[in-house]
């Protein structure tokens, strides 16, 4: 165990911030420290960096703290720095411990500190720049780049996705899968939790409780902990109200006093199961079925470009009923244009797009949610909802954490996110088959989002939107569209599997060749799209692959003969990594292990084979059952 905390409590201004915790670390955990605003999750990072000490309290066993070594902290401060007159580079270089320029760890450093700062966003000429020319959120990056330099044995980091765009973000959850040190962390990206953290501890009301795993598997364990626990809750007020009753109907029956006395007993010495506090969102467990099913395919396009005064992109598309499709791309690529065109506010520029029959839209945007009113949150459902019952209003409300006071506030009190919160719970209780939302979980916090999730899941309609919160897309999406360079395309597998696919095809050219042909093979065939159509939406039909066992076998043998090639691969890196780091590398000496290096070369050939021949044959396969891939523009049906 690195560093512990035993029964800890911090105190201030005569309020307990944290009570009694027991607290550790051990090796190089990743740990999520999770909780409310204002639950003291900062203060936590301050008591593990040393900066606020614990009470003093006499009946405590012990210092409070204890460490197996001396222990090196750093902490990632949001202040970053001021009027900082240095360059980048003489600040980062003056902080590396290693002065000879020629010295290798030196070489090391510069090379970690290169790689760093690109990682994060900047362009190497950044660093002749000085700390004062760059913006706030720019210099915390700076700080935290100084700070993994220094590689402290506990990294204390508060909030550092602040400030960083989706691909800088996915670059540090990368890094710090490899970074040797423990880390606790505070952030609300719960998709950055779950891809760095393997602990979770949730501090509530004071208290601490430790949950091994990343966001999304504690976020489990505790909904079930929950479940248990009002379980045991209800079987115990069941049986003291049995006892109760026996003691009752027989206390006043001499012959059966005894009896009376010994249930009476029997309830004072029971241990008590304390009334479980109920999770903070309502999760939805039903389905929430739209009023008309509407037909087969809700949306088809045909050469449509949408933009304004010029096209910003052209797409060839069908979205099929029940399909949830979230929008990828960069700001300006076109997202929000497509969905006001597919909702009918902006007319496309030219081409063609048609709504199936019966297609009932909700549509949603930051605009939206822009309610004014001097009625109340009740008032103003009711008064959208009129057919609705005074209890079925408040329940339904009640679903989408408008319960009791909340749902007496004023409807012009709502912050933005509480707004936007009550505008989509009128979406949803209105239900239309098909959904265009954009960004409709901004500014919400943890516990809407999550209410919201659970929604959406249950919603059995159609939903194409557009979101930044990468945990929310893995939560909703089946499929995801990439607007990119004015092209758009189609991937059908969700969101962690197009993540996937990304980081494989950026890990060099072999992978690369790779992962097209095992693209080839997922997505029903590999028919080539003509050059001068690569602009046009591919779409991936699966549903008879999928149906057939024989697809199933063919894929399983795919994807084993898959893993063996990149088993063969993985293990040639490796190996090429440690002549890299080897003193007979740096010396110019031969490399030893190239007979082996060169033997699992060989094997990696014969591994490609084999996976390019379960390729051909579940290219086969797919033919056989009538599985191809063409543009939807084609008409597949």
């Amino acid at each position: 165990m690195l560093y512990q905390i035993k029964d800890g409590t911090v105190s201030a201004g005569g309020k307990v911030i944290l009570s009694h915790i027991d607290f550790e670390i051990h090796g190089t955990e990743k740990i999520a420290v999770v909780g409310k605003n204002g639950a003291g999750k900062t203060t936590l990072l301050n008591v593990i960096a040393g900066a606020i000490p614990l009470d003093r309290d006499d009946k405590r066993m012990g210092p409070g703290i204890l460490c197996s070594r001396k222990v090196i902290t750093g902490m990632l401060s949001q202040q970053a720095f001021a009027n900082e007159h240095r360059t980048v580079e003489e600040l980062l270089l003056w902080s590396c411990p290693f002065r000879d320029s020629f010295e290798r760890e030196r070489f090391e450093y510069e090379r970690e500190y290169d790689r760093l700062f690109t990682g994060l966003g900047f362009a190497k000429e950044d660093k002749k720049k000085p700390i004062s020319r760059f913006s706030g959120g720019e210099q915390t990056k700076i700080a935290l780049i100084r700070l993994l330099l220094e590689k402290p044995d506990i990294l204390l980091l508060d909030e550092p996705t602040n400030h960083l765009d989706t691909e800088t973000c996915e670059w540090l959850e990368g890094y710090m899968g490899q970074y040797g040190r423990a880390v606790v962390m505070v952030s609300h990206d719960r998709f950055f939790l779950d891809r760095t953290a393997d602990v979770v501890y949730e501090l509530s009301e004071g208290r601490l409780t430790r949950y091994p795993g990343n966001y999304t598997h504690y976020r489990e364990e505790k909904l079930k902990k929950i479940q248990i626990q009002k379980k045991a809750y209800e079987r115990q007020q069941e049986e003291l109200e049995r006892l109760g009753g026996l003691v009752e109907r027989f206390k006043h029956k001499p012959n059966k006093a005894s009896f009376a006395r010994a249930k009476r007993k029997a309830m004072e010495r029971m241990e008590r199961v304390d009334r479980p506090q109920e999770d903070d969102s309502h999760i939805f467990t039903g389905e929430i079925i739209p009023e008309v099913p509407g037909s087969k395919w809700v949306f088809t396009s045909e050469h449509l470009k949408v933009g304004y005064d010029k096209a910003l992109l052209e797409i060839t598309m069908r979205i099929r009923k029940g399909q949830k499709i979230a929008i990828l791309g960069s700001n300006g690529a076109g997202k929000t244009t497509f969905l006001k065109t597919v909702a009918g506010f902006l007319p496309p520029v030219d081409g063609e797009f048609s709504l199936g029959n019966h297609t009932t839209i909700g549509y949603f945007d930051q605009h939206s949610a822009g309610l004014q009113s001097g009625k109340t949150v009740f008032e103003h459902f009711t008064g959208v909802f009129p057919s609705l019952t005074q209890k079925d209003a408040r329940s339904i409300l009640g679903a989408y954490l408008f319960g009791g006071r909340e749902a007496e506030k004023k409807v012009s009190s709502l912050s933005g996110g509480e707004k936007a919160r009550l505008v989509l719970a009128e979406l949803l209780q209105s239900r239309p088959n098909f959904l265009v939302l954009d960004e409709p979980t901004n500014h919400m916090d943890i516990r809407a989002k999550e209410n919201l999730e659970s929604a959406f899941r249950a919603y059995k309609g159609t939903i194409l939107f557009v979101s930044h919160d990468r945990y929310f897309i893995r939560q909703i999406a089946d499929a995801v569209l990439i607007f990119e360079n004015q092209a758009v395309m189609y991937y059908p597998f969700g969101y962690e599997h197009y993540l996937e696919r990304k980081k494989k095809q950026e890990e060099g050219a072999t992978i690369g060749a790779q992962i097209k042909a095992e693209e080839q093979a997922l997505i029903a065939g590999m028919r080539a799209v003509p050059k001068a159509e690569r602009h046009r939406l591919r779409e991936i039909s699966t549903e008879s692959a999928y149906a057939d066992w024989k697809m199933n076998l063919a894929l399983e043998r795919l994807a084993a003969a898959g893993e063996k090639a990149e088993a063969a691969q993985i293990r040639m890196q490796e190996l090429y990594g440690r002549w890299l780091d080897s003193e007979a590398f740096w010396a110019g000496g031969d490399w030893p292990e190239m007979g082996l290096y060169q033997e699992l070369a060989g094997q990696y050939e014969e591994a490609f084979r084999g996976w390019h021949e379960a390729c051909m044959e579940w290219l086969d396969t797919a033919g056989d059952t009538g599985v191809y891939c063409m543009d939807i523009g084609d008409g597949i049906d």
